[in-house]
């Protein structure tokens, strides 16, 4: 999910705010095993949504306009945005759930899939009940916002696969025509050895306000994206989508290591994420991978993408704008990528719905999400420290961030 993008963006002009729309509780959405299907692309997947906030309720809106799919159930924090969207989406009374376990009722009540769009600290644990509960998951990224949890996910990806369940991490740009042209160019070696990627990613900050006497007043407006424990911090949370990409022009390869420095630049901040970043990269095979991004009110608006240096050419790709490959014989043209937040999202859902229903349970997108939220994490925590750290670090201490959750509705 990417941050907020103001009027006058790439975006065509619209007044559309990504990390708005990605605001307040996320959307989870559930399909049991009983809703795999051997066949009819129109078979229809009972479909629950947990968090239905802003981006929840808009990508509600895009499974129902799928047509495969059957919102049977909603379940938010907030009793009263799961009331307005249950009443919008033609959800029964009593199948819109609300409290911190309102994602166990909707689990029990007879779904076939989730769609989870919450913070992201609680989709390890949304993700482990709704796979043990037999259902397909469609999930929001980042997957975590700590080690353990990255790796939990990893592990009821793999469970989901074992249990002939899918498991789709809903990330736009792999899903973009002119992206799969100039990646596949670059695979068959139209840059040579890339000698060094450069990723991007800008935005405006979501409010920040004091903290309360417990968390609930961070749980919705993408308010929690200004704290590393309830939204994994503005780099983990935004910044992901692209390194996301730099990963995957990598070949799908993992740093080693990451050294840099952030700091907070909005104004009187509240929560512990850092909004200023420069990051760097290393790999195994030398490749360096710079990182800049800025989330802070400063009338810039949303951009973010990367250019892969190689021999003799160079890739050029961008969330909204130009995608290309210059130079070489191997040369693409490439075009303007334009809406990708909704096409990349109603493709997503189209693919969830085939996998589904053909019987494919590869879930190649969870190895993706992991490896990029985990890359986040060492790049955010490297960051912080001002020091270099190694993947291998990372993953041996293991670092748990706990969310308090005391005071908070059941």
């Amino acid at each position: 999910m990417r941050s907020r993008m103001k009027q006058g963006s790439a975006r065509g002009g619209r007044a559309l705010s990504r990390r708005r729309i990605l605001a307040a509780a996320a959307a989870v959405m559930i399909v049991k095993p009983s809703a795999v299907y051997s066949a009819a692309a129109t078979a229809r997947v009972r479909l629950g949504v947990v968090g239905c906030g802003g981006r929840g309720q808009w990508i509600a809106d895009l499974f129902r306009k799928h047509g495969g799919y059957e919102i049977t159930a909603v379940a938010d924090y907030f009793a009263r945005t799961a009331q307005r969207a249950g009443e919008a989406l033609g959800v029964a009374e009593n199948r819109r759930f609300s409290g911190l376990a309102g994602y166990k009722r909707l689990l029990d009540s007879g779904v076939d899939a989730v769609a989870l769009e919450t913070p992201p600290c609680f989709f390890p644990e949304h993700a482990q009940a709704a796979v043990a509960a037999g259902c397909h998951v469609y999930m929001a990224k980042p997957v975590a916002c700590d080690v353990p949890g990255a790796l939990s996910v990893r592990r009821w990806g793999q469970a989901a696969s074992q249990k002939k369940l899918c498991f789709l991490v809903d990330f736009q740009i792999p899903t973009d025509p002119l992206w799969q042209e100039a990646v596949k160019r670059v695979r068959d070696g139209a840059l040579g050895r890339i000698a060094m990627i450069s990723s991007y990613y800008t935005d405006e900050s979501f409010p920040d306000p004091p903290r309360g006497e417990t968390i609930e007043g961070r749980l919705h407006s993408l308010i929690w994206c200004n704290d590393n424990d309830i939204g994994g911090g503005y780099f983990v949370n935004a910044g992901i989508h692209a390194i996301q990409a730099a990963l995957w022009v990598a070949g799908g390869a993992t740093p080693v290591a990451a050294v840099g420095m952030s700091r907070r630049g909005r104004r009187d901040p509240h929560g512990d994420s850092d909004d200023v970043f420069s990051i760097s990269y290393e790999f195994a095979d030398g490749l360096i991978l710079n990182h800049r991004g800025e989330h802070i009110q400063n009338m810039h608006g949303f951009s973010a993408g990367l250019h892969a240096w190689g021999q003799g050419a160079y890739m050029e790709g961008n969330y909204e704008g130009r995608t290309w490959l210059r130079g070489g014989p191997k040369g693409f043209a490439g075009g303007e990528v334009r809406g990708l937040y909704g096409a990349g999202a109603q493709r997503n859902i189209a693919e969830f719905h085939r996998c589904i229903s053909e019987g494919v349970f590869d879930n190649r997108t969870v190895a993706d999400g992991v490896d990029s939220t985990l890359a986040c994490i060492l790049g955010r925590d490297a960051a912080a420290a001002r020091s270099r750290l190694t993947w291998d670090e990372m993953i041996k201490a293991n670092r748990r961030i706990e969310v308090d959750l005391r005071g908070l509705a059941q």
